[in-house]
């Protein structure tokens, strides 16, 4: 098992913040279920303001770059949950130009 951590900010509008944050307090469960699919055990998603920070434990073959888009093939309800939560999001500037989610890099490990 292994960790990742990534972040994206949120427009910046307040409705579109609480919109996002009331979607994730109820979080359709075939989403978790293709999380959990494609090697996904734990994910937890933190705000401050308008970005958002993502740390999840996955399986030790877990590849963000072709899993997460696995996740997307599982049901269609987990690509329409993408599309919503993804119209409410914008890359950060250091995300690649395949996502708005950047991959953060462990600086510290106590």
């Amino acid at each position: 098992m292994k960790q990742i951590a990534l972040t994206v900010n949120l427009r910046d509008d307040p409705d579109v913040i609480a919109t996002y944050r009331k979607y994730h307090a109820g979080v359709w469960p075939v989403v978790l279920d293709g999380l959990k699919s494609v090697g996904v055990a734990d994910m937890r998603i933190y705000g401050l303001g308008r970005r958002l920070f993502m740390i999840a434990s996955v399986s030790d073959e877990f590849d963000p770059a072709t899993d997460f888009k696995r996740y997307l093939d599982f049901d269609p309800r987990c690509l329409e949950w993408e599309d919503l939560m993804g119209a409410m999001q914008e890359a950060v500037p250091e995300s690649k130009s395949d996502g708005k989610w950047a991959e953060m890099e462990l600086y510290f490990s106590m």
